[in-house]
């Protein structure tokens, strides 16, 4: 499928990727996220199944498989 972008020539292809998001206060971080993404501007796209399961994920707060440091950028 060609790229939303306006201007952009490039295709979205199948990839895991890895999602942050901030929820109650927390970086929350889904590695391995089917997504699709530009080959050329990196857009990504997320299927409604996809944002679904995280936020099933984030609504049952499972024990995270590990955990990562958060700095701040001041």
């Amino acid at each position: 499928m060609k790229c939303s972008i306006r201007g952009c020539p490039g295709e979205y292809e199948k990839r895991d990727i890895v999602h942050t998001v901030r929820h109650r206060g927390q970086v929350i971080v889904v590695d391995h996220v089917p997504a699709e993404v530009c080959s050329v501007c990196s857009d990504v796209l997320l299927k409604p199944e996809t944002v679904r399961r995280i936020e099933e994920l984030l609504r049952t707060a499972p024990q995270p498989a590990g955990t990562a440091p958060v700095y701040e950028y001041a």
